[in-house]
């Protein structure tokens, strides 16, 4: 019989690929400048768009993945700790932080196929996989799209379709939209903030059955006072064969 959702913290901290290891709000930032470190940094081209990633540690691979409109420096605190003791990976998703601008429509399927080819230009084995918010979603793609890439995925605040989020969360997003300047299509940044913002209301579009499909062990990672829907969680977390689930109290998106 599978396991009743767990709803504390206590054993998800003790699971150690699932361990956020989020710096406390006292802590003086990282002294490396992850997402800004040429000491680390690499660059590949897939599909036409130059992508940007850094490389820290020594030991398993740990694939750690930011979320909507962010970049590799949003994980800095998560890569701090886990290079203590994994080789760990981060890569900027096209259209954001340092990779190139793509064309047409940014997807989930496109930015997951770059995290496969990164995993072959780096010439690794299957790797452990920590995806937050739209990082969360391509990390379950990933074990859907290319399951022989990965060993254990962790998802944390994912959806599979844009109705997976709260009425409150669908407003905000409009508004943020609407709120946008009409000649902002007019420069770079601007481009990329309409994408980044209009991947929200049109994807992902994922069908829940393909969750079954994932074999990889998976730790559904979710929080009570989250822009995701928790019935939409833990409708993900029953899909997957061989998953297990925490929801933080007292704790946001």
């Amino acid at each position: 019989m599978r396991q009743r959702p767990l709803f504390v913290t206590a054993r998800a901290a003790l699971l150690g690929l699932a361990i956020i290891a989020a710096a406390p709000a006292s802590a003086a930032p990282p002294a490396t400048p992850y997402g800004a470190n040429p000491a680390a940094a690499g660059r590949f081209v897939h599909d036409g768009v130059t992508l940007y990633y850094e490389s820290y540690g020594r030991g398993e691979p740990l694939l750690l993945v930011h979320g909507n409109g962010g970049s590799i420096g949003w994980l800095a605190a998560q890569i701090d700790y886990f290079k203590t003791h994994r080789r760990v990976i981060a890569m900027d998703s096209r259209d954001q932080g340092k990779s190139s601008d793509s064309e047409g429509a940014l997807t989930y399927k496109k930015m997951t196929d770059d995290l496969a080819a990164l995993i072959d230009h780096l010439g690794l084995g299957p790797v452990d996989v920590l995806g937050w918010s739209d990082g969360g979603i391509e990390a379950l793609l990933m074990g859907a799209r290319h399951p022989e890439k990965v060993r254990k995925l962790v998802a944390m605040a994912a959806n599979l379709q844009p109705e997976g989020v709260y009425p409150e969360t669908d407003a905000m997003i409009k508004g943020m939209l609407a709120a946008t300047p009409k000649d902002a299509e007019n420069t770079p940044q601007g481009r990329r903030d309409k994408k980044v913002t209009t991947i929200m209301l049109t994807e992902p579009r994922i069908d829940l059955a393909m969750m079954k499909t994932v074999t990889a062990p998976t730790l559904i990672l979710s929080n009570d006072q989250d822009l995701i829907r928790l019935d939409h969680t833990v409708a993900i977390y029953e899909a997957l064969p061989n998953a297990e689930l925490a929801v933080f109290p007292h704790s946001t998106h």
